[in-house]
C-alpha cells in the first residue's frame, strides 16, 4: 500500500507540473498579447497577409507559418501563441524528466523558473526568428531527454523521436541561417540521447540523412512554389565590410558602376561622420530605388577583391564589430508593439509595464545577465565542466552549441542586439541549473551490446536513469 501512495504521489506531482507550465503559458500569453512585433515582424506580418510579397530578406517560412495559422484562427496573434505554448511545453517536459531522474519536487519546479528568469523572459512573447529559432532548438532538447528515458527496444518509439526532433531543428535553421552552428551539436544530442550515448554507424548515417533530407526538401519547396522575391540580405554584410575596412579613397576609384561607387563613398563617409560600426544598411547606406539586389554581384566581386588584398584590417574589424556584440549589447526589452497600420496593439499595457518593469530592473542591477561575454564565458566553462551527474551529456551539447552559436557571429555580425544571445542565455541558463540538478545523481550506464564498428545488430539502450525510479522528496 505505501508504495502505491508513493506512485499515486509521483503521478500528483507530474500533473503539477504539467498545470504550472500551463499557468505561466496563459499569463506569458497575456502579457505578451498579441505579441510584441518590431518593424522585422510586421514586415514578416505583412507578408502573411499578402499586403506585401513574400521575400528572402527574412527567411519566408516564419511568414509562411504565419500565414497557415492565420488561415485557421483568423488571428494575427496565433503565432504568438503557439511560441508561448511551444516554450512552457518544453520546458515543462524538461522538468518532468529532472522529476523523474531526481525525484526532487524542487528541482523540477527550478526547470519551470528558467522561463521566469528576466533574461530569458524578456523575449518568450516576442515574434522574432531569434526567439523561434531558440525555442526550437530548447524544444529538440526536451526531446532528447525524453528519449533518454526510454525503456529498452521500442525502435519505432526511438525512430518517431527523431523525427519530432529533426522537425523542431529544421525550423530552426530554416527560420535563422545560422542556427546551423547552433543545432549540430544539439543533433548529436538528440542521437545520443535516444540510442544510449553509442549509436553505431548505421544509426548515424541514417539519422543524419533524415536530417539532410528534412532540410532540403521544404527548403526546394519553398523556392519553387512560394518563390519569395531575391533581395540579396546578406549583402548587407559585405556592405559593413567594404564600408568600414577599405578607406574612402580606395572606394572613389572602386571596380563598380558609377552609381553604385557614389553610394559607397556617401555611405562610409557618413558612417564615420555618425560613428556608426554596423547595420550600415539601416544607419548610412542610400540602396537606391532597386536596393541591394541590383548591386549584389558588384558588392561580391569588389568585397572579394579588396578583403583579399586587406586580410589584417578585415580581421581587426570583424574583431572590433564581434567585441560590440559581447560587451556593448543592447535592446535587452522589445518595448510591446510598435505602431503599425495593421491594428495591432498591446492588449494589456498594465501588464506590460509591469514586464518592462521587471526587465529594466534586471538590467539595472543584474546587467551581467544580458551581456553576450557572459554567456560565452558560462557555455566555455560548461564546455570543460558539465558535471558529472545523470546530466551531463546534455550539459555539454547545450554549452557546445551556445559557444557555436555565438562564436559563429564573427564574420557575419550585423548589429549588437541581446536577441543575437538570446539562444546562448536560455542554453547557459539551463546548463548551469542541470550541473546543480545532476550532483548526486548517477551517470548513465554505458549500453549494454552497443557496437561501435558494423551495426548489423545493434542492441537498444537503457539508461541508469530509465532503470531506476525516483524516490520521493
Amino acid at each position: 500500500m505505501g508504495h502505491l501512495r508513493w506512485i499515486r504521489r509521483e503521478r500528483r506531482w507530474s500533473w503539477a507540473l504539467a498545470l504550472i507550465a500551463t499557468a505561466c503559458c496563459l499569463a506569458t500569453t497575456a502579457v505578451f498579447s498579441p505579441g510584441f512585433v518590431s518593424a522585422d515582424t510586421l514586415s514578416q506580418l505583412r507578408q502573411a497577409l499578402g499586403r506585401e510579397p513574400l521575400s528572402d530578406w527574412h527567411p519566408p517560412v516564419m511568414s509562411l507559418v504565419w500565414q497557415g495559422l492565420i488561415a485557421v484562427t483568423g488571428l494575427p496573434a496565433a503565432l504568438a501563441i503557439v511560441q508561448s505554448v511551444l516554450f512552457w511545453a518544453a520546458l515543462g517536459t524538461i522538468a518532468w524528466c529532472v522529476w523523474e531522474a531526481t525525484g526532487s519536487r524542487p528541482k523540477s519546479l527550478a526547470v519551470l523558473g528558467v522561463g521566469l528568469t528576466p533574461q530569458v523572459l524578456t523575449f518568450v512573447g516576442v515574434v522574432w526568428k531569434d526567439v523561434h529559432m531558440a525555442i526550437a532548438l530548447l524544444a529538440t532538447c526536451a526531446v532528447a531527454l525524453v528519449g533518454r528515458r526510454l525503456p529498452a527496444g521500442r525502435p519505432a518509439l526511438r525512430w518517431a523521436l527523431l523525427g519530432l526532433g529533426v522537425l523542431f531543428l529544421v525550423y530552426a535553421i530554416l527560420v535563422r541561417k545560422n542556427a546551423v552552428f547552433a543545432a549540430i551539436p544539439v543533433f548529436v544530442l538528440l542521437v545520443l540521447a535516444l540510442w544510449g550515448g553509442r549509436p553505431g554507424r548505421r544509426t548515424w548515417l541514417m539519422s543524419s540523412a533524415v536530417l539532410v533530407v528534412a532540410l532540403v526538401l521544404p527548403s526546394a519547396a519553398v523556392s519553387a512554389f512560394a518563390r519569395p522575391v531575391q533581395l540579396s540580405q546578406g549583402s548587407q554584410i559585405l556592405l559593413d565590410d567594404l564600408i568600414h575596412v577599405v578607406p574612402v579613397r580606395e572606394l572613389r576609384t572602386a571596380d563598380v558602376s558609377p552609381e553604385l561607387r557614389g553610394r559607397l563613398v556617401a555611405a562610409a563617409e557618413e558612417c564615420h561622420r555618425i560613428k556608426s560600426l554596423s547595420n550600415s544598411y539601416f544607419t548610412c547606406y542610400d540602396p537606391g530605388p532597386k536596393g541591394l539586389a541590383a548591386d549584389a554581384d558588384q558588392l561580391t566581386s569588389l568585397w572579394i577583391s579588396k578583403m583579399s588584398g586587406d586580410v589584417p584590417l578585415y580581421l581587426q574589424y570583424r574583431l572590433q564589430v564581434f567585441s560590440e556584440l559581447l560587451f556593448k549589447g543592447r535592446y535587452e526589452y522589445q518595448n510591446g508593439v510598435m505602431p503599425n497600420d495593421l491594428g495591432l496593439r498591446v492588449t494589456n499595457p498594465r501588464l506590460e509595464a509591469t514586464l518592462q518593469n521587471y526587465i529594466d530592473a534586471a538590467v539595472r542591477d543584474l546587467s551581467f545577465l544580458f551581456a553576450g561575454w557572459f554567456w560565452l564565458g558560462v557555455g566555455l566553462v560548461l564546455v570543460f565542466r558539465p558535471g558529472r551527474g545523470s546530466f551531463a551529456m546534455p550539459v555539454r551539447a547545450l554549452a557546445v552549441s551556445s559557444v557555436a552559436y555565438v562564436v559563429g557571429y564573427l564574420p557575419i555580425m550585423p548589429a549588437t542586439d541581446f536577441r543575437y544571445i538570446y539562444w546562448p542565455a536560455i542554453a547557459g541558463t539551463l546548463g548551469v541549473l542541470l550541473v546543480w540538478v545532476g550532483r548526486g545523481t548517477p551517470p548513465p550506464a554505458s549500453p549494454a551490446g552497443s557496437r561501435t564498428g558494423d551495426d548489423r545488430r545493434e542492441e537498444p539502450y537503457r539508461s541508469a536513469d530509465s532503470e531506476s525510479e525516483p524516490l520521493p522528496n
